[in-house]
């Protein structure tokens, strides 16, 4: 015979029902040139709810890049401007030649859209933007090996045998900035990786602190007293 037993469960810490819902996440990916992350971003847009930023570079445009879609091009000028005026989330040179930045736009449009915004940036600047936003999460992306990080940028056939050295040298200093980071997604099986770097998503979105505003709805359907 089966005995119903009384729940003996602490309180729950839920605050009055009028409490506003948390803002939308910021993901910020990074890692070094030719980890991928550029593939595993566009599987975590492919969730619903999210939203890219666009950054604002001052290289040169290339002959398949369209503005506005990978990146608004503009000129040092402009750039200079944008920065003066307090424009950017984050911002930095690259390779001591181009500037690169996100324009805090994206992250307003986020909050009034309530997307999570997803940021694919340098380790540089990803640091800027966990100072600024404590609260954004941090996903680096690490590739198996040396050895298959130097595959991956030649066989892209678009880069210098200067231009691989100095990637290759700055992946280093990159790939130990990775203690800074919430999580870590080891690229070698591409379909593994972009499987854990949604989970990240979906398992942040789960939380309680992002599910109470559903919880108190749920808890004021069934009447009375908390």
């Amino acid at each position: 015979m089966s005995v119903e037993k009384e729940l003996a469960l602490p309180a729950p810490a839920v605050t009055s029902s009028s409490s506003s819902p948390p803002s939308p996440l910021v993901l910020v990916v990074s890692g070094p040139s030719g980890s991928g992350k550029s593939t595993l971003v566009q599987r975590i847009l492919e969730l619903p709810g999210t939203m890219a930023s666009v950054s604002c570079t001052t290289r040169p445009r290339r002959a398949t890049e369209a503005t506005g879609k990978c990146y608004d091009f503009v000129t040092e000028a402009q750039f200079d401007e944008m920065v003066r005026n307090g424009d950017f989330l984050e911002y930095a040179r690259v390779f001591g030649k181009h500037s690169y930045g996100t324009p805090r736009k994206w992250l307003e449009e986020s909050r009034k859209t309530g997307l999570d915004l997803v940021l694919e940036i340098d380790v540089q600047g990803a640091l800027q933007v966990k100072k600024a936003l404590p609260e954004s999460v941090a996903i680096f992306i690490l590739p198996p090996s040396r050895e298959e990080l130097e595959r991956r940028l030649r066989s892209r056939g678009t880069d210098s045998e200067d231009e691989i050295t100095r990637r290759l040298a700055k992946a280093r200093a990159e790939i130990s900035a990775f203690p800074s980071y919430d999580y870590c997604v080891l690229n070698e099986d591409v379909a593994l990786a972009a499987s854990e770097a949604t989970a990240i998503v979906s398992a942040l979105r789960c939380s309680t602190v992002r599910r109470q505003a559903r919880v108190e709805r749920l808890l004021a359907s069934f009447g009375g007293k908390d």
